[in-house]
């Protein structure tokens, strides 16, 4: 029986990469206007989006511990070998919750083999591990392999993205207000990073292309056999911008392939419209 693969939807793939290859979807929940959502499956990025632009803040919260016990009690009773691949524990509660429902169900099933992996990734950087996993349980490749290369890809996983509007992050506590005040004035665009699990802003230029040349830099910088890569390209309703930044990744690296998705309900409720996000591995 191959390895079952969940994933939470903190990795911004869409509802059919789940059904398509068999992946269990665990989603965060978004709360707009005083209703509860589940993410990818009943709320729309784009609802978010129109929200944000209309000055509505949109809040999230983890993955519900209910749903984690029902998940996990009936792949303990199926003996179901698993893998789930979660959000970084720095950005949300949902990987500890998991874990601490995972003991309480080894109580009852001691023989129960679900690994969870804090991959310490986000958005479409968290995604590329779970396809890359599913690809792998769809060859019926053993448990061990699986989590070996979930464990290479997160550690090498290089998150670089831009935002649309300081302010946003100013409200989340990212930047700080004055900064997100100049940066508006100024048209300053900062360029951020995951590092450890955790949002850290590297530095701030004046400029989208500007922003989007150095991306390029840091990528060729840091980039390992980018040739043979998978570039991820994530963007928050911003789908026109996605396409002009691959042309020039394209252009200038030449990668194996690309693979663009728009950033999900939970994700978006923190970066804001007009997002970009550029994924690939590192060779450090």
């Amino acid at each position: 029986m191959p390895v079952k693969i969940l994933a939470d939807s903190a990795c911004d793939l869409p509802l059919r990469f789940y059904e398509e290859h068999n992946v269990t979807l665990i989603p965060l929940k978004v709360h707009v206007n005083d209703k509860e959502y589940e993410d990818v499956k009943t709320i729309d990025p784009k609802t978010v989006y129109e929200a944000i632009r209309g000055g509505i803040v949109p809040k999230t919260s983890q993955a519900s511990p209910l749903l984690f016990e029902e998940i996990f009690t009936q792949m303990a009773e199926n003996n179901e070998d698993g893998i789930y691949i979660a959000f970084s524990s720095e950005l949300s509660g949902t990987y500890s919750t998991a874990v601490m429902i995972l003991d309480q169900v080894k109580e009852k099933y001691p023989n129960f083999n679900l690994t969870i992996v804090d991959t310490k990734c986000a958005s479409l950087g968290q995604g590329l591990v779970v396809k890359e996993a599913a690809k792998l349980s769809e060859k019926n490749v053993s448990k061990e392999e699986i989590l070996k290369d979930i464990q290479s890809r997160s550690k090498h996983m290089e998150h670089l993205f831009t935002v649309e509007d300081l302010d946003y992050l100013a409200k989340g506590g990212r930047v700080s207000k004055a900064s997100a005040f100049l940066g508006g004035l100024l048209n300053i665009k900062p360029i951020l990073n995951v590092e450890d699990g955790k949002l850290v802003p590297i530095e701030k230029l004046r400029g989208k292309k500007k922003v989007f040349r150095r991306i390029i830099e840091l990528m060729q910088e840091r980039g390992s056999d980018m040739h043979e890569q998978i570039i991820g390209i994530s963007h928050a309703d911003n789908e026109e911008t996605a396409l002009e930044v691959k042309a020039m990744i394209e252009e200038a690296i030449q990668p194996k392939e690309f693979y663009i998705s728009s950033i999900g309900s939970a994700i978006g409720s923190h970066t804001g419209a007009g997002t970009i996000a550029i994924f690939f591995l590192n060779q450090t």
